[in-house]
Parts: structure tokens; sequence; C-alpha cells
């Protein structure tokens, strides 16, 4: 008897350290939210919107959540972890990349414990059962975006107003989350007008006004006509309007927060995630006791990503468009990356493989072994595509699609 009774207190003390709770300890939920930013700052006021959306949504209460603002890509951000993960936090999330590192060290550190890395890519491959990641499917906005864009752009060619179809992106870092989404962005416009080429100009930071709006200026000043952005400022948005002001032609996409108040004449639209999608799916299985999957992603079927509302400066029909487009990515007739629409050194792509390993900090060394997987779906209907956010949920598409140039990569 008493060791069946041994047994049972040892089961018991394995389910008190499951990672994910039951249902009727979800009053009990603590979690902890470490966010690279502020309200102040586009991306993470995106995050702290989604989050609270889903507070509401699953009744935990603000005595449940513990926030962290303004925490850096350094190893304060580990200690912020175990700090929470001390306080009795039961889930810890992160919302910048380069916070992931710090999280999966935590979560060796606090096995019982869940972290998860927003907008991460080694949950599937460090080996630990507590750590997830979460990216939505930001390339499909992109693209829908990039179609807002296109429609502006022949617009103005029709009537005269340009000649040369030239666009400008300002990107944050040559990561692939940036990569991909410029990418989707410049396929839309291309959608409508075919010959259009694009510039992308980095910052080589994720959030700096200045930076942001010199690089919108220097794109302008190259003749680029439409300004994209992969950046968490109203910076180039900012830059837009002040020239379109002095008489340019200029007008601008966003991204994360609705830019017309900055830009009210040169903001076209934004392209936007709904943060609360991912961060319910993930605390839903926490909360009813299931194993919470490594990766979480979803896109238009889902709510997951929209964009902004259509500025006053939108071509005619915009509106129309852009509900087709988004009908046929939700119907999976439209592929954002159709192998057809893009090529790579003058070739369509027929193929394309990609490593899965994950590098150690500082790019000198594979840290975390992955699988090598074929990219290159063909659908029902024999069409070819790369399917992105498939394999893991954040962004692998890093190709580099002939008609754009990278300005200052390694700067």
């Amino acid at each position: 008897m008493k060791r069946f009774l041994a047994l049972l207190l040892c089961v018991a003390a394995v389910f008190a350290l499951c990672a994910c709770k039951s249902g009727e300890d979800s009053d009990k939920l603590k979690v902890g939210v470490i966010l690279v930013g502020d309200e102040s700052e586009g991306y993470t006021k995106a995050h702290m919107d989604g989050f609270k959306a889903t507070m509401k949504a699953l009744g935990i209460g603000e005595d449940q959540v513990i926030w962290k603002y303004k925490i850096p890509e350094t190893s304060i951000c580990h200690d912020t972890a175990v700090e929470l993960a001390e306080k009795g936090c039961d889930i810890i999330f992160s919302n910048s990349y380069g916070h992931q590192a710090f999280m999966v060290e935590a979560a060796k550190e606090f096995p019982d414990k869940v972290f998860v890395a927003v907008t991460g890519d080694t949950a599937n491959v460090c080996g630990l059962d507590n750590v997830v990641n979460m990216f939505p499917h930001t390339f499909e906005s992109r693209y829908v975006s990039g179609v807002v864009a296109g429609l502006k752009l022949k617009e103005l060619m029709d009537n005269g107003s340009v000649t040369d179809p030239h666009v400008g992106y300002v990107g944050a870092y040559p990561y692939a989350e940036v990569v991909s989404g410029y990418t989707a962005f410049f396929l839309g416009i291309q959608s409508i007008v075919p010959e259009a080429y694009m510039d992308v100009y980095y910052t080589h930071e994720w959030f700096d006004l200045v930076k942001e709006g010199e690089a919108a200026d220097t794109l302008m000043s190259m003749g680029c006509v439409i300004i994209g952005q992969h950046a968490d400022s109203t910076g180039a948005p900012a830059a837009v309007q002040a020239a379109l002001d002095n008489g340019k032609t200029a007008y601008s996409v966003g991204y994360n927060i609705d830019m017309i108040s900055t830009a009210p004449d040169g903001a076209l639209t934004s392209a936007q995630n709904n943060w609360a999608v991912l961060y319910t799916n993930v605390l839903k299985d926490y909360i009813n006791g299931g194993k919470c999957s490594h990766d979480y992603t979803a896109g238009y079927e889902a709510d997951a990503v929209m964009i902004s509302a259509l500025g006053k400066s939108c071509a005619p029909g915009t509106a129309e468009k852009v509900a087709e487009i988004i009908e046929g990515i939700k119907a999976g007739t439209l592929h954002v990356f159709d192998a057809s629409t893009f090529k790579v050194n003058g070739e369509n792509l027929t193929s394309s493989p990609f490593d899965f390993s994950t590098m150690n900090a500082d790019y000198s060394a594979v840290e975390y072994k992955g699988a090598v997987e074929e990219c290159i779906k063909t659908d029902a209907n024999g069409v070819k595509y790369f399917e992105e956010s498939f394999f893991r949920s954040a962004p692998y598409f890093a190709l580099r699609i002939d008609g754009i140039v990278e300005i200052n990569p390694d700067n």
C-alpha cells in the first residue's frame, strides 16, 4: 500500500509540473509578457493590443499578467524571463526575434514553465518541449497591401503623373522575416504593374524614427514614388507626407499601425497582424491541458492578418480588388509566392530546398541542427508555389528575386 501511495504521489507531482494547465486552473494562470518596446512603438503596441484582446476573450485578469517593457535583446531578457518564472509565471512570452536565445536559456533552467519566443525559429529544433514559437502569415497582408500600392501606381502611370514605376522599401534588417515581407509586397505590386521594380534600404534597427525617415527620403530622392516599410516607427510615412506636401509625388504603405493620422494624404494602408489570434490559440492549448505545439501560425483564413483602413488617396476600385484578392488567398486559389510570378537569376524555380538549422548569436556556427525540406509545392491545379510558414511559423522565404535590389544589406 505504501508503494502504491508513493506511486500516486509521484504521478500527482508529474501532473503538477506539466507545462500546460487544466481548464479548472485557468483562473490561477499567471503570464509574463516581455516586450522590446512600449505603446509608443507600433510593433509593440500591436502586441499589447493583441494580448489585451486575448485577456478579455479568455477572462484573464490584470492581476494575472506581469508586463515588462523596453527589454533589450541582451542578457537582460534572460534575467527578466528568470525573474518572471521565479515570480510564478506559468507561461512567458517575448515579442522580439533577438529575445529568443535568452528565452531558450531560461527554458533550460525552468523546464516546468513554457517560454514563447514570438517570431522565433528554434522551437522545433532546440530539443526543448517547453519552447514555443509563433508568427502569423504576414506575407499575405503584405501581398494585399502591395496590391493597394500597385493600383495607386497604375493610376499615377495612367494619368501621366508617373512614368517610372520605381518603388522603395524601408527595411529593418536583411533577415528572412523582412525579405519574405518585402517580396510579398513587391509581388502584390507587380500583379498590377508587372514592370515595377524596387529598391530596399535597410536601417539596421527595428525602430528608429530618424533613420526610417532618412531612408524614405533617400529612396524618394532616387525616384521612388511608393514607399513600403518593415520598420516600426512613423518615420517613413511622415517623410512621405512631408514630400507630398512639398509637391513631390509619393505615397506610403505602413506596417503594424494605421498611418493615416501621420500621413493623411500620403498613407494608402498598412499591413497588420491580429496578434490576438495566436496569443489566444497558444493560451487556449495551455489552459485546456493539451500539449502546446512548437509552432503557431495563421493567416487570412483565421483573421490573423489584415490591412488597415484604406486612405483617401487610394485608387478607385481598390476596396473591391482587395476583397477579391483576400478571397483568393482564403480559398487557396491565389498563392502569394506563385513560382510562375517571379524569377531568381532569370529562372523560375522548380525546387527550393531550405535548411532549417539555426545559427548561434554571431552566426559563426550552427547551434541547432534542423532538417532540409523542399519548399516548392504543387497544388491540386498543378500550380507550383513556395510554401511559406508551413515547416515552421517564422518566415523562411529568404530568396532574392529579380527586380529587387538591396542597396545596403551589409552596412
